[in-house]
C-alpha cells in the first residue's frame, strides 16, 4: 500500500503482542470507555496523528479488508475475523470485550501462520 511501508507480518505480531499484554483493557480512570481494536492501538498508522490523519487507503491492513468495504469510513472494522463472517463492525454490536479479544487473537494467530508459511 502506498504510504505504509511497515512489514505486514511484523505489524500483526506487534498487534498480537499488544492484545496479549492487555492493550485493549479498560482504563481504571475511564472504565466506561471501550478501546477500539486497531484504531486505539499503536498499530494504527494514525495513532499519534489524529489532527492530520493519513487516509486509511494507505494502511497495510487494507489488504485484509474486502474490496467492497474499502471505502467505508473505518475500513479495518470490516476485516472478516471469524469463519462465520464476523467483523469488528458486527462484533461491536453484540459481543463483549472478551469475545472480541478472542476473535482478534484467533484471527491474528491464523493470519500470522499463513503469512509465515
Amino acid at each position: 500500500m502506498a504510504g505504509d511501508d511497515r512489514d505486514t507480518l511484523e505489524l500483526l505480531k506487534f498487534e498480537r503482542n499488544y492484545l496479549t499484554k492487555g492493550g485493549y483493557a479498560r482504563s481504571p480512570r475511564h472504565p466506561w470507555k471501550a478501546h477500539l481494536v486497531f484504531e486505539d492501538s499503536p498499530t494504527c498508522m494514525n495513532y499519534d496523528s489524529k489532527e492530520n490523519p493519513r487516509p486509511c487507503s494507505e494502511c497495510a491492513l487494507m489488504q485484509f479488508v474486502p474490496p467492497e468495504k474499502r471505502d467505508e469510513k473505518i475500513p479495518c472494522r470490516h476485516i472478516q475475523l471469524t469463519p462465520g463472517g464476523d467483523t469488528l463492525d458486527s462484533l461491536y454490536r453484540w459481543a463483549d470485550d472478551h469475545e472480541i479479544e478472542e476473535a482478534m487473537r484467533t484471527w491474528l494467530d491464523t493470519t500470522i501462520q499463513q503469512l509465515e508459511s
